[in-house]
């Protein structure tokens, strides 16, 4: 009889890659039913071997191959910290639709242009279809290579033999491994083809931009080692109903991850917006009730946008409150403290709030703007135009110090609003100088205490 020991099978999921002794029907980490299978242990240890470069002191380290340059796109340069770096993956996720594919063939095609040989792989279109979008966005080049491919080994055979600046895979979930086990996009083959894409790109100096899916809720899909495995993690999300879209950097190894890159996606391709505030604000002829406009920051960039509310009486035993572009926890939130400490009788209205232009609010500064525009709506009385309102509510009905607050002030002054309520504290003082009801570059900003003072402070008194 022999004395060794069975080695114990052990199952894997295949959409998380969670792993357990005995077999589930359901997976206890993604609550995937089905996605639970028997995964071959492994049977090979590892034994030292060749290095590929000597250890030196990392003073003698050259850093002159790893200096970014341009993608072309120079909303993107910024969101990435400078550029493309040499030898850096970058996954780039969003939903179906986005603008993926069209971002990166504009950012391979700009790279052509300054005569570095680029190579477009594309496992989701065929070569002509890709053609066809390179032809009404202005993308074609000598120098950017294009090859249809689902093969991992014939991919990396295209790179032998173009030998690229820019490699870009579009997308991760489409290229399959042969020998390996499971489908191309099941987690044992996303691993082995990210792996072995960023191989080569960390040994030839191949910058290598990578295409990933997402799933319902909006996670990347694949195991969570992939965005491990690269430098850079970027979130592509926007409205399909708007031509906006926003780049966002989830995980940068070169920059800041507080930053955020803006886009037109349009038929032609897709262009820069430098200045996205245009698309947020509407310009009203007259006195409206129900809006105000917000200074938020996204990234380091401040943004106004403005906030719609619309109250009406509900016929209804419960009224109905629907959001749109900002977070329903926070406006109902925001109706409490009005209702409790700006005694405004809003609980048998019916309530609706939204923004303009498709424009997503997490930042807690707006929360004071839409304070204005409930207050606004439900007394009919129009907020004063050029006014901004920026502050978080607390639930005693206190408004908090927001962070950028003099960046946001300078904005707000620069595209001409003449008010601004902020709340009342150290930050505009010490940071500016400025004491309150003064004025900073032709803005005037009120600083108060809590919500009621500043519905006051734009004559939106409710009645006694």
């Amino acid at each position: 009889m022999s004395t060794k020991a069975k080695a114990r099978p052990s199952y894997r999921c295949s959409e998380c890659g969670w792993e357990t002794g005995k077999w589930v029907g359901r997976c206890g980490e993604c609550q995937a039913w089905g996605s639970v299978a028997e995964a071959g242990a492994p049977t090979l240890r590892a034994a030292a071997g060749p290095v590929s470069t000597p250890a030196v002191p990392i003073g003698q380290v050259a850093i002159t191959e790893s200096v970014a340059r341009s993608s072309g796109v120079p909303e993107l340069d910024r969101v990435l910290g400078g550029g493309l770096v040499p030898g850096a993956a970058i996954l780039l996720a969003g939903e179906p639709g986005v603008g993926k594919s069209t971002l990166l063939l504009e950012v391979a095609a700009q790279t052509a242009r300054t005569r570095q040989r680029t190579l477009y792989v594309t496992g989701e279109e065929s070569a002509a279809q890709v053609r066809l979008r390179a032809d009404r966005t202005g993308g074609v080049h000598d120098e950017l290579f294009l090859a249809a491919e689902t093969d991992l080994g014939a991919v990396l055979t295209h790179i032998e033999e173009v030998r690229p600046t820019l490699l870009v895979v579009d997308s991760v979930q489409t290229i399959g491994a042969s020998g390996v086990d499971g489908v191309p996009g099941g987690v044992t083959q996303v691993k082995e083809v990210a792996a072995a894409l960023i191989r080569v790109a960390k040994t030839r100096n191949i910058t290598t931009m990578l295409v990933g899916h997402v799933t319902k809720d909006g996670s990347i899909a694949g195991p969570r080692v992939l965005e491990h495995l690269v430098d850079v993690v970027l979130h592509f999300e926007g409205d399909r109903n708007s031509r906006f879209r926003m780049v966002r950097a989830m995980k940068n190894r070169y920059g800041p991850v507080d930053e955020v890159g803006c886009f037109d996606l349009s038929s032609e391709g897709i262009s820069a917006v430098t200045d996205p505030t245009g698309l947020f604000v509407e310009h009203h002829t007259q006195d409206v009730s129900g809006t105000c406009v917000a200074v938020t920051m996204e990234g380091r960039r401040p943004l106004l946008a403005e906030v719609q509310a619309l109250l009406t009486p509900s016929p209804l035993e419960r009224p109905r409150r629907t959001v749109s572009g900002v977070e329903s926890s926070r406006v109902d939130m925001v109706l409490a403290v009005l209702t409790r400490h700006a005694r405004l009788r809003i609980t048998g209205s019916d309530t609706f709030v939204a923004t303009v232009g498709g424009a997503k609010l997490h930042d807690p500064a707006a929360d004071l703007a839409i304070a204005v525009a409930v207050a606004s709506s439900h007394l009919g009385v129009p907020a004063p135009r050029g006014a901004v309102a920026i502050g978080e509510i607390g639930l005693a009905g206190e408004l908090r110090r927001v962070r950028d607050l003099p960046q946001r002030i300078a904005e707000a002054a620069r595209l001409g609003f003449k008010v601004a309520v902020v709340p009342r504290g150290r930050t505009l003082a010490s940071e500016r100088g400025i004491p309150s009801h003064r004025t900073v570059d032709g803005l005037k900003v009120i600083e108060v205490d809590d919500v009621f003072g500043a519905l006051l402070t734009l004559d939106l008194t409710p009645p006694l």
